[in-house]
């Protein structure tokens, strides 16, 4: 093996890291623009464009995972399904919290509910970063996966 296919097989979990830290970050700037009321007096319209930029990110990263990474991951590994079926069943669950918010967006939502919605989803979706990682940070150093970054990991 060369050097560079090495630090292409060690870099697929370098990658999750950096995605995940991209989208902790992007909700993060969110909830403290709900909470400053600096996009008042429309709390919803600088959330409508994160909204649109985030949740299409967010969805596109668990598409690809679910699609492509967990099942190279399973054909290596399968001793790990039951964990990928938990992740996936995690996706399902951030995909309807991802709708809600949408919805509260496009009905122009209060800023006290706004915020709700990006607090249950931060909470959930720190919870499945961190088991995500701690589940598979090891195996995707290792991983022999042929596919584009932004195809496994949607486009950031």
């Amino acid at each position: 093996m060369s050097n560079g296919e090495s630090e292409r097989l060690v870099a697929w979990g370098a990658e999750m890291r950096a995605v995940h830290d991209r989208l902790r970050g992007a909700l993060r700037l969110s909830q403290e623009a709900v909470a400053s009321g600096r996009d008042l007096p429309d709390p919803g319209h600088e959330l409508l464009l994160f909204c649109h930029g985030f949740c299409s990110a967010l969805d596109g990263h668990h598409r690809g995972e679910d699609a492509l990474l967990f099942p190279a991951v399973e054909a290596e590994h399968p001793d790990l399904s039951l964990q990928l079926r938990k992740l996936e069943q995690d996706h399902a669950m951030i995909g309807t919290l991802l709708a809600g918010l949408q919805s509260a967006v496009a009905r122009k939502a209060s800023p006290e509910a706004l915020g709700q919605h990006l607090e249950g989803l931060a909470a959930i979706m720190e919870s499945h970063f961190g088991f995500e990682e701690r589940t598979l940070l090891d195996v995707l150093d290792r991983l022999e996966l042929d596919a584009p970054v932004d195809v496994v990991y949607g486009p950031l």
